[in-house]
Protein backbone atom coordinates (compact mmCIF):
# COMPACT_ATOMS: atom_id res chain seq x y z
CA UNK A 1 0.00 0.00 0.00
CA UNK A 2 1.16 3.62 -0.68
CA UNK A 3 1.16 6.51 1.97
CA UNK A 4 -1.40 8.77 -0.11
CA UNK A 5 -0.98 12.67 0.62
CA UNK A 6 -4.52 11.96 2.66
CA UNK A 7 -3.20 9.37 5.10
CA UNK A 8 0.01 11.37 6.12
CA UNK A 9 -2.06 14.21 6.52
CA UNK A 10 -4.80 13.10 8.48
CA UNK A 11 -2.33 11.21 10.39
CA UNK A 12 -0.06 13.84 11.19
CA UNK A 13 -2.44 16.13 12.01
CA UNK A 14 -4.18 13.44 14.45
CA UNK A 15 -1.36 12.49 15.62
CA UNK A 16 0.84 15.35 16.10
CA UNK A 17 -0.16 18.21 14.77
CA UNK A 18 -0.77 20.64 12.00
CA UNK A 19 2.19 22.31 12.42
CA UNK A 20 4.50 18.98 11.28
CA UNK A 21 2.97 18.64 7.90
CA UNK A 22 5.41 21.00 6.04
CA UNK A 23 8.48 18.67 7.84
CA UNK A 24 6.97 15.28 7.03
CA UNK A 25 5.69 16.40 3.86
CA UNK A 26 9.83 17.90 3.15
CA UNK A 27 11.42 14.70 4.87
CA UNK A 28 8.86 11.91 2.63
CA UNK A 29 10.89 10.08 0.34
CA UNK A 30 14.61 10.96 1.80
CA UNK A 31 16.48 9.44 4.11
CA UNK A 32 18.88 10.84 7.03
CA UNK A 33 18.47 14.38 6.81
CA UNK A 34 20.08 16.65 9.24
CA UNK A 35 17.56 18.57 11.13
CA UNK A 36 19.62 22.22 10.60
CA UNK A 37 19.09 21.19 6.88
CA UNK A 38 15.06 20.92 7.54
CA UNK A 39 15.47 23.83 9.41
CA UNK A 40 17.61 25.91 6.70
CA UNK A 41 15.06 24.39 3.65
CA UNK A 42 11.98 25.70 5.63
CA UNK A 43 12.69 28.44 7.05
CA UNK A 44 12.02 27.20 10.53
CA UNK A 45 13.41 27.87 13.69
CA UNK A 46 15.70 24.64 14.81
CA UNK A 47 14.35 24.17 18.36
CA UNK A 48 10.60 24.63 16.76
CA UNK A 49 11.76 21.81 13.72
CA UNK A 50 13.32 19.65 16.58
CA UNK A 51 10.33 19.94 18.83
CA UNK A 52 8.38 18.97 15.75
CA UNK A 53 10.51 15.97 14.87
CA UNK A 54 10.55 14.53 18.53
CA UNK A 55 6.57 14.85 18.35
CA UNK A 56 6.74 12.72 15.33
CA UNK A 57 9.33 10.33 17.17
CA UNK A 58 7.39 9.93 20.20
CA UNK A 59 4.51 8.19 17.61
CA UNK A 60 7.27 6.61 15.61
CA UNK A 61 6.69 8.33 12.51
CA UNK A 62 10.05 9.46 12.29
CA UNK A 63 13.32 8.00 12.80
CA UNK A 64 17.11 9.33 13.20
CA UNK A 65 20.02 8.61 14.00
CA UNK A 66 22.82 10.09 15.56
CA UNK A 67 26.34 11.28 14.31
CA UNK A 68 29.34 13.47 16.11
CA UNK A 69 30.78 16.01 14.02
CA UNK A 70 33.87 15.60 13.78
CA UNK A 71 35.11 19.58 13.49
CA UNK A 72 32.57 20.74 16.20
CA UNK A 73 32.01 18.14 18.57
CA UNK A 74 28.52 18.39 18.40
CA UNK A 75 25.54 15.36 17.50
CA UNK A 76 23.94 16.21 14.56
CA UNK A 77 20.73 13.95 14.11
CA UNK A 78 19.53 12.65 10.61
CA UNK A 79 16.29 12.09 10.02
CA UNK A 80 13.59 9.25 8.04
CA UNK A 81 10.02 9.63 8.05
CA UNK A 82 8.81 5.96 9.12
CA UNK A 83 6.12 5.78 6.15
CA UNK A 84 4.81 1.89 7.63
CA UNK A 85 4.15 3.51 10.27
CA UNK A 86 1.31 5.58 9.22
CA UNK A 87 -0.93 3.17 8.26
CA UNK A 88 -1.01 1.57 11.71
CA UNK A 89 -1.25 4.81 13.51
CA UNK A 90 -4.34 6.12 11.08
CA UNK A 91 -5.75 2.89 11.50
CA UNK A 92 -5.68 3.55 15.30
CA UNK A 93 -6.99 7.33 14.99
CA UNK A 94 -9.50 5.90 12.94
CA UNK A 95 -10.94 3.41 15.65
CA UNK A 96 -10.75 6.09 18.00
CA UNK A 97 -12.38 8.90 16.06
CA UNK A 98 -15.49 5.89 15.21
CA UNK A 99 -15.38 4.55 18.92
CA UNK A 100 -16.17 8.92 20.19
CA UNK A 101 -18.44 8.91 17.32
CA UNK A 102 -20.62 6.07 18.44
CA UNK A 103 -20.37 7.59 22.48
CA UNK A 104 -21.19 10.93 20.95
CA UNK A 105 -24.27 9.48 18.88
CA UNK A 106 -25.21 7.48 21.84
CA UNK A 107 -25.57 10.89 24.29
CA UNK A 108 -27.56 12.46 21.73
CA UNK A 109 -30.05 9.91 21.27
CA UNK A 110 -30.31 9.57 24.90
CA UNK A 111 -31.26 13.38 25.18
CA UNK A 112 -33.41 13.15 22.08
CA UNK A 113 -36.48 14.98 23.45
CA UNK A 114 -34.68 17.18 26.25
CA UNK A 115 -31.91 19.02 25.07
CA UNK A 116 -32.07 22.61 25.78
CA UNK A 117 -28.92 25.38 24.61
CA UNK A 118 -28.33 29.07 25.08
CA UNK A 119 -28.88 31.51 22.32
CA UNK A 120 -25.16 33.04 22.72
CA UNK A 121 -24.08 28.83 22.41
CA UNK A 122 -22.97 29.42 25.70
CA UNK A 123 -23.99 25.93 27.36
CA UNK A 124 -26.02 22.46 26.36
CA UNK A 125 -27.76 20.61 28.94
CA UNK A 126 -29.71 18.30 29.00
CA UNK A 127 -33.61 18.83 30.68
CA UNK A 128 -33.11 17.85 34.16
CA UNK A 129 -29.70 20.11 34.45
CA UNK A 130 -31.79 22.78 32.38
CA UNK A 131 -34.47 22.43 35.18
CA UNK A 132 -32.28 22.87 37.79
CA UNK A 133 -31.18 26.34 36.59
CA UNK A 134 -34.76 27.53 35.86
CA UNK A 135 -34.40 27.17 32.22
CA UNK A 136 -31.65 30.13 32.13
CA UNK A 137 -27.94 30.14 30.78
CA UNK A 138 -25.60 30.05 33.87
CA UNK A 139 -23.14 31.87 31.99
CA UNK A 140 -25.06 34.93 30.71
CA UNK A 141 -28.46 34.20 32.15
CA UNK A 142 -30.34 34.35 29.01
CA UNK A 143 -33.08 32.12 28.31
CA UNK A 144 -32.25 28.35 27.30
CA UNK A 145 -34.24 27.51 24.12
CA UNK A 146 -35.07 23.65 23.37
CA UNK A 147 -33.59 22.26 21.20
CA UNK A 148 -34.16 20.21 17.94
CA UNK A 149 -31.13 17.65 17.61
CA UNK A 150 -32.03 15.27 14.75
CA UNK A 151 -29.92 16.82 12.40
CA UNK A 152 -27.44 16.37 14.26
CA UNK A 153 -28.04 12.61 15.04
CA UNK A 154 -28.30 11.98 11.28
CA UNK A 155 -24.79 14.24 10.56
CA UNK A 156 -23.32 11.48 13.28
CA UNK A 157 -24.99 8.48 11.57
CA UNK A 158 -23.54 9.28 8.66
CA UNK A 159 -19.68 10.06 9.69
CA UNK A 160 -20.00 6.68 11.23
CA UNK A 161 -21.14 5.39 7.96
CA UNK A 162 -18.29 6.90 6.15
CA UNK A 163 -15.45 5.40 8.35
CA UNK A 164 -17.36 2.17 9.09
CA UNK A 165 -17.44 2.20 4.39
CA UNK A 166 -13.67 3.30 4.58
CA UNK A 167 -12.34 0.40 6.66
Amino acid sequence: MRLTKEIMEKTVSGAVGEDALPIVDYLKGKKDISEFTIAKDLKIEIHQVRNILYRLNSKHLATYIRKKDRIKGWYISYWTVNEKRFFEVYDKLQEQRLENLKEKLKKEQEYREGLYICPNLCTRMNFESAMELNFKCPECGRILNPQDNSRTIEHLKTMIEEIEASA
